[in-house]
């Protein structure tokens, strides 16, 4: 994977030499054209001029930004490279504040940070120390002729670097109308049963199990149209609303379901122990 960054990580008076590579890979998505739908040809998007209806060269477009309606002023190159940041190579962390304490919708793009040569034992002593003590460096750098916010933090042998918003990029929920326990009269039964069905369906994360069937779907369908034999379309049904006075039988409902669910999760892992201890047993056996 290629390095879009390279500079150094300083804390301190301590720099490390890293680079900057991605930590997730794009999904997978479709792509689609516009076509003409008389000729089933691609359709042509042109630069026309809302004055003359003339079309614009390239040459003589610009940027321009709206200050009241139809009133532009008109920004330069120079005027963007006064604006951007300092391209210093160097992503400086001032704070380092408790993981836990930072809300997660600050968090955006994660990045790998990998020492380069001469850095691996500075990498590490950071690394090891950040983890030691459940703190996460913070720091802002240049990427892209753009000034970022980031977080530092450990992944097991890893320093991940987290791309971050600004407060003023977040929503504030004082701004939502959202419901207190009290306002909803959520009676004592009920968040009992819903406690109990949370512990019920509780889990090791398992990212495997969750896949992408929206794009598998249509994968299959525009196959089977290219060979003239469309899929039928899948019904699909609006789930009910669960109305006030359903709601404690739905809980008793999930609740019995739940409960054969982590009866079968009991099993499962029972004779997944059973079978490690065979093998193991099975090992000694053969060294003896």
């Amino acid at each position: 994977m290629a390095s879009i960054w390279k500079g150094a990580l300083a804390f301190g008076l301590v720099n490390i030499p890293v680079e900057l590579r991605s930590a997730v890979r794009a999904a997978e998505t479709l792509s689609f054209r516009q076509l003409d739908k008389k000729h089933h040809k691609p359709i042509k998007m042109e630069r026309v001029s809302s004055v003359d209806g003339k079309t614009v060269p390239w040459d003589d477009i610009v940027k321009g930004f709206e200050i009241s309606k139809d009133k532009f002023v008109i920004v330069e190159d120079e005027d963007f490279a006064s604006a951007s940041p300092q391209m210093s190579r160097v992503i400086d962390l001032t704070d380092f504040v408790p993981a836990d304490s930072i809300d997660p919708r600050y968090f955006d793009s994660p990045y790998f940070l990998v020492p380069q040569k001469g850095g691996e034992k500075a990498y590490a002593l950071l690394r090891d120390a950040l983890a030691e003590t459940s703190k996460v460096g913070i720091g802002t750098f240049a990427l892209r002729q753009k000034q970022h916010l980031a977080a530092v933090k450990p992944l097991g042998d890893a320093i991940v670097l987290e791309l971050m918003r600004f407060e003023n990029e977040l929503v504030d929920p004082d701004e939502l109308k959202l419901p207190s326990a009290a306002e909803a009269k959520v009676r004592p039964a009920e968040h009992t049963m819903a406690v109990q069905l949370i512990e019920n369906l509780a889990d090791e994360f398992d990212p495997s199990k969750y896949k992408d069937e929206y794009q598998a779907k249509l994968k299959a369908i525009i196959k089977a149209k290219a060979k003239g034999k469309p899929l039928p379309a899948e019904d699909f049904e609006e789930p009910e609303n669960t109305k006030v006075l359903d709601l404690v039988s739905r809980l008793e409902q999930s609740l019995a379901q739940s409960g054969k669910r982590g009866a079968k999760k009991t099993a499962a892992k029972k004779s997944t122990v059973r079978k490690s201890t065979a093998k193991k047993t099975a090992r000694k056996r053969k060294t003896a």
